[in-house]
């Protein structure tokens, strides 16, 4: 107990110190929310990485789609690195970080309204955002709670609360600059503790070659509820059609990701694209590829402390947790740190995006007509302590209730927030057709699908009736919905979108939609 302790007390130590390093470098609303632009790319590379992965991969979704698609739930690991961190860095980076320069946007909603020249458009925007972040980050506590307990036993508000309280300060004292630093810390924290598990599961059962073997004696039903031995080591396991939806939820969701997108906002120089791309492929690679290649294992544990519903059902959130249960202390504390740095990282990284979209977005020019930059900062950082208060709240009600297994609340919040945005914000950038109307038909749409998935999920499809598939129909659905309402509705104003445009025209050497210059 003592060294599970003192590791903790270390990262919180390291933590709060780098959020205080950093106050100085939070003087305007552009350093604090962007680090002024001006982040290199290995800070920048590991702040994706770390906002992409937390508790909800380590715990929730390793665990249960380790278990379902047995070795098979690699490929989704594997799609989080190539589609969900790769592609991202070559296909938004550079446009994203020109377009939201050259309109003066520093959030998502932001660019919205400037992009298509609409205050109400931003400002639905920001709405959607807020709501469908908070259940992303009442997963965030759910999945820390099941290990806080498996290595404390102590009560789940206890470990709600330091989460909270270390977020608060650091995030609110720092800004960009401190979270961003303490992303690279948690960043290494969570490539070494992953390594160091996923060595000590395969050693415990014989090496790799012997634990593939004890999983591929294990019986499943495939898609076709039949029974075959040797489905868990398959190389697309029982249920491929199922697999596709959550590599797709969890590897183009990213795309139209606030919170992810936020980080190509600040791309200093046309050479950290390159750089940032391969440092959070790498990242991604060791990370989500890790976590649900050590959770394939889970079921050579069905009789090592895994929980089960009074109807019979297995917890899938308990799973990682009686896996590690087992181990030495050392690597439970290594484990504890990890999770909780994975999970802090991408806490930061919402209440970031979700203070300043309500100041910035929604406060600022209509609730309140005249706010000066201080007064920004001010707002901003109260709104972080209102949204955590909101969230672990949200998290307390929904734990002790029993609503959902993180891996549904992620599903809920990504298919909300990305269906919603990710077609507008990748065809806003590549195409001046794209219409208002057009915008707000997909808005309506991805909120009204999700919504409808909360409290009426089971007359929905089949296949949909999982958040999950129903998140990662919606992103598709958006890809068809926003260019073919753009055809059907009238041209956008030539003047706004011309100007929109405009910045990719500029020249240094080569045209800025190739190279952003910079060394």
């Amino acid at each position: 107990m003592l060294i599970k302790i003192i590791l903790l007390l270390l990262f919180f130590i390291v933590t709060i110190f780098v959020g205080f390093y950093f106050r100085k470098k939070t003087a305007s609303v552009n350093d604090f929310v962007l680090g002024g632009r001006q982040v290199g790319p290995w800070l920048t590379a590991f702040a994706y990485g770390t906002s992409y992965f937390s508790a909800v991969i380590f715990v929730g979704y390793a665990g249960q789609f380790g278990w379902r698609f047995g070795t098979a739930a690699t490929w989704i690991g594997l799609g989080n690195a190539f589609i969900g961190s790769l592609m991202p860095w070559f296909i938004l980076g550079r446009r994203t970080r020109v377009m939201t320069q050259h309109l003066k946007s520093a959030t998502m909603p932001e660019f919205f309204g400037a992009r298509f020249n609409s205050t109400p458009l931003k400002i639905g925007a920001a709405i959607i955002l807020f709501i469908f972040l908070i259940p992303y980050t009442a997963s965030l506590y759910n999945g820390l709670s099941r290990l806080f307990q498996m290595a404390f036993n102590v009560d789940f508000i206890y470990c709600i609360t330091g989460m909270a309280l270390l977020t608060a300060v650091y995030v609110v004292v720092g800004g960009y600059f401190a979270t961003a630093v303490n992303d690279f810390i948690q960043g290494i924290i969570m490539l070494l503790g992953i390594v160091a598990i996923i060595g000590a599961v395969l050693i415990s059962n014989g090496g790799f070659i012997n634990a593939l073997a004890k999983l591929a004696e294990i019986k499943e039903v495939n898609v076709n509820k039949v029974f075959v031995p040797g489905v868990l080591t398959s190389f697309f396991g029982p249920d491929p059609l199922s697999l596709l939806g959550v590599i797709i939820l969890t590897s183009l969701g990213t795309w139209g990701l606030p919170q992810m997108t936020s980080r190509f906002y600040s791309i200093k120089s046309e050479k950290m694209i390159s750089k940032g791309a391969i440092v959070s492929t790498i990242f991604a690679l060791f990370v989500a590829g890790g976590c649900y290649f050590l959770g394939s294992f889970g079921r050579l544990y069905a009789n090592s402390g895994i929980a089960y519903a009074s109807n019979g059902g297995i917890i899938f959130d308990s799973i990682i947790p009686a896996m590690l249960s087992k181990f030495p202390n050392v690597l439970i504390g290594i484990v504890i740190v990890l999770v909780f740095a994975a999970s802090i990282s991408t806490l930061s990284s919402l209440v970031m995006a979700s203070s300043s979209t309500l100041t910035l977005d929604f406060l600022k020019g209509n609730i309140i007509k005249k706010m000066s930059e201080t007064k920004q900062l001010m707002i901003i950082r109260a709104l972080i302590v209102v949204f955590i208060l909101i969230s672990s709240g949200i998290a307390i009600i929904q734990y002790k209730g029993g609503i959902s297994f993180i891996a549904q609340l992620m599903g809920v919040s990504w298919g909300g927030l990305a269906g919603s945005f990710l077609a507008p914000f990748i065809y806003g950038l590549y195409w001046k057709r794209v219409t208002k109307p057009a915008v707000w038909f997909n808005f309506i749409f991805c909120v009204i699908l999700m919504t409808l998935n909360i409290f009426f999920r089971n007359s929905f499809p089949a296949v949909l009736q999982s958040p999950i598939n129903a998140g990662a129909f919606a992103m598709l659905a958006g890809l068809v919905i926003v260019p073919a309402a753009s055809v059907l509705t009238k041209e956008p104003d030539k003047v706004t979108t011309d100007y929109c445009f405009s910045c990719y025209e500029e020249t240094v050497n080569v045209k800025v939609r190739d190279d952003l210059g910079g060394k």
